[in-house]
């Protein structure tokens, strides 16, 4: 004879019911703090991309005696220019994209800094201005 209780195995299906509940309350809770340091790394990873970016061309100005101009932009970090004497680079191997997929943008001279140049990211909308989730993350 067989035994009815060594036959009997697995979850019920309120055990499994209630698993999935709890499961579903901690994706609740964790999801959206997951999501908002997604948000922040990206914003720390454009401001390092442009601090590098910055210090490049401060050493190309160095090398040039003056800063890349607003045709040749970031390339000109990684590749010489036509006619550029002194350069000395690359400044850097590879101009990467910012981390939501667009180039980086630059401008000389700068709106924001005049005397100098602006490096930016138009940040998450990809486009100019924007509100604080979607803001340019740049140089100034």
């Amino acid at each position: 004879m067989v035994n009815l209780k060594q036959v009997q195995r697995g979850f019920t299906l309120l055990e499994l019911m209630i698993v999935l509940v709890i499961i579903g309350l901690l994706a609740g809770i964790i999801g959206p703090n997951l999501f908002k340091n997604l948000e922040k790394s990206e914003k720390t990873t454009a401001r390092a991309q442009i601090d590098a970016f910055t210090k490049a061309i401060d050493q190309y100005r160095l090398d040039t005696g003056s800063y890349p101009d607003k045709s040749t932009g970031l390339k000109a970090l990684s590749t010489a220019p036509a006619g550029a004497q002194n350069w000395n680079g690359p400044y850097l191997k590879k101009v990467p994209l910012d981390p939501w997929g667009s180039p980086y943008q630059y401008q000389y001279p700068g709106t924001h800094n005049t005397t100098e140049y602006d490096v930016y990211s138009w940040g998450k909308d990809k486009a100019a201005g924007g509100s604080d989730d979607g803001a340019d993350i740049g140089n100034w």
